[in-house]
């Protein structure tokens, strides 16, 4: 716990067997109470080594559901547990676990409800290996998004984030997209519930075996991510009422 407040980490898990054991070695167990892995249907034995590893809250798809659709189990898995604070960290070892403390600081103090660990904050990102043009999409695609969302972050697009779970319960999530573009309607749906969000410097890992998505996919979600940012404003101001907006 923190500061008597219970803090549970999620893994959404699909094919992380390589990676799951250095990640779950890292998480400070001084500080976190529980931990949920949720299996995405995944066909390596992520399960198999979560169950070894001493995990207790494991939750297995029976169909592939997607990006969104695991966290939404994440989350709810979470919840049901009295979760104050909920940490999403992936198992691929892309996102250092040893920030985890520095996160839930911040949300346990009382500072910010919402906490992501940005990779573009630093000038680490290149140097980790992010590939060029995901850098480059990646700042296009956060300028855009801070013009039309009237927002200053430095990244929306990291895969590193911290909840209280006041925050969960109050945005409609499982309204969201079950594919890559649910972390930003997330994010939309924290901004226009009045939520801040804060930012820690995250080193950036890009290895062979660490997931990513495809150029072509990454395409897709980039016009995914303007659709939402747009859906946003026009909500904002009155011209358009968008449904996962409406709480």
């Amino acid at each position: 716990m923190y500061l008597n407040k219970k803090v549970v980490v999620v893994l959404p898990s699909y094919n992380a067997s390589a990676t799951l054991t250095k990640t779950y070695a890292e998480i400070p167990f001084d500080l976190v109470d529980e931990v949920v892995l949720v299996d995405d249907k995944s066909y390596d034995n992520t399960v198999e080594i979560a169950k070894g590893l001493g995990i207790n809250h494991i939750v297995v798809h029976d169909i592939n559901r997607g990006y969104g659709g695991n966290q939404k189990s994440c989350y709810d898995k979470a919840l049901a547990l009295d979760a104050d604070i909920v940490v999403m960290l992936h198992p691929d070892y892309q996102y250092s676990p040893k920030l985890l403390r520095a996160m839930v600081s911040v949300i346990g103090e009382g500072l910010y409800e919402v906490m992501f660990g940005s990779r573009i904050l630093g000038k680490g990102a290149l140097k980790g290996g992010m590939p060029m043009y995901k850098y480059i999409s990646n700042r296009v695609l956060t300028l855009a998004q801070n013009i039309l969302m009237n927002q200053k972050l430095s990244e929306y697009h990291t895969g590193y984030r911290a909840y209280s779970a006041a925050v969960l319960k109050a945005i409609p999530y499982h309204k969201n997209s079950d594919d890559f573009v649910f972390d930003n309607q997330v994010v939309a749906q924290i901004f226009y519930a009045k939520f801040e969000i804060g930012e820690i410097t995250c080193p950036t890992k890009y290895f062979e075996g660490a997931s990513s998505i495809s150029f072509s996919r990454s395409v897709s979600y980039g016009i995914g991510v303007l659709g939402v940012s747009f859906r946003y404003f026009l909500t904002k101001i009155k011209v358009y009422k968008w449904d996962l907006l409406t709480f």
